[in-house]
């Protein structure tokens, strides 16, 4: 006994008998030690290296932890700011869509000589995802849908829509790309007479195979090809030519 004491609680005789006073009957307490020894044994062995693997751990926990937090305020924070665009988007985009509805109809008028136009939301309540509806109405005709104008009457229709668009938002220079190219001599001509509106504030390219349209140009430039197979630029400046004659 004095063998198993020592070996298995590390105890002497003396220390045990000082200490440890057995206060219940020896065949309950054999009972019980029975039973905490078959709970230690379904613990299994300790990990004396649990304490440091538990910091690393919780460490690391707190870590994530924190960096967890920092996305969701930051997903806040973004989520206010795209909501503040919006907004702003909103309140801009109706501002500016009350101001191109306004040019449009005057600009349509002027093309046309007559006749009116307007612009509608296809959703209002809605302004980020709405469309928007051109209804335009040449001199004699019933007000209608773009889609059911002739080629023509679309063309300088959305030539009106663009220039409607400058009007309110200048640009230093533009690129029109044979915009043109389906409106009979007496529309070429209102449309090059329009475009004079904008010699102070935007330079125009324009590619075309119209005359007309030429002849409101202050350079014109051209390939040719004197010899074959051999492609060269030719330039004119109209303003000087005029001078010149």
């Amino acid at each position: 006994m004095l063998e198993i004491l020592a070996t298995d609680y590390e105890l002497t005789f003396e220390k045990a008998k000082s200490d440890y006073v057995l206060d219940i009957e020896p065949d309950e307490a054999r009972v019980l030690v029975n039973k905490y020894r078959a709970n230690i044994k379904r613990i299994g062995m300790v990990n004396l290296d649990a304490i440091e693997e538990y910091e690393k751990v919780n460490t690391r926990y707190v870590f994530l932890t924190n960096q967890r937090e920092d996305l969701l305020n930051a997903e806040n924070t973004l989520l206010e700011i795209m909501n503040e665009m919006d907004d702003v988007m909103k309140e801009e985009f109706a501002t500016t869509f009350e101001q191109i509805k306004v040019e449009f109809q005057n600009v349509f008028k002027e093309l046309f000589k007559g006749g009116k136009a307007d612009l509608k939301l296809t959703n209002p309540e809605d302004l980020l995802n709405t469309g928007v509806e051109i209804v335009a109405s040449p001199p004699g005709k019933k007000l209608t849908t773009i889609s059911l104008l002739s080629g023509g009457e679309k063309t300088l229709t959305a030539i009106s829509l663009l220039f409607a668009i400058l009007n309110v938002r200048t640009v230093p220079f533009c690129i029109f790309d044979e915009v043109e190219a389906a409106l009979d001599e007496a529309n070429v001509a209102g449309f090059g007479e329009y475009l004079s509106n904008y010699k102070d504030k935007t330079q125009f390219l324009i590619i075309t195979h119209k005359k007309k349209t030429m002849e409101y140009a202050n350079t014109l430039y051209g390939i040719t090809m004197q010899e074959s197979g051999v492609s060269k630029l030719v330039s004119v400046k109209l303003e000087q030519h005029e001078e010149f004659l």
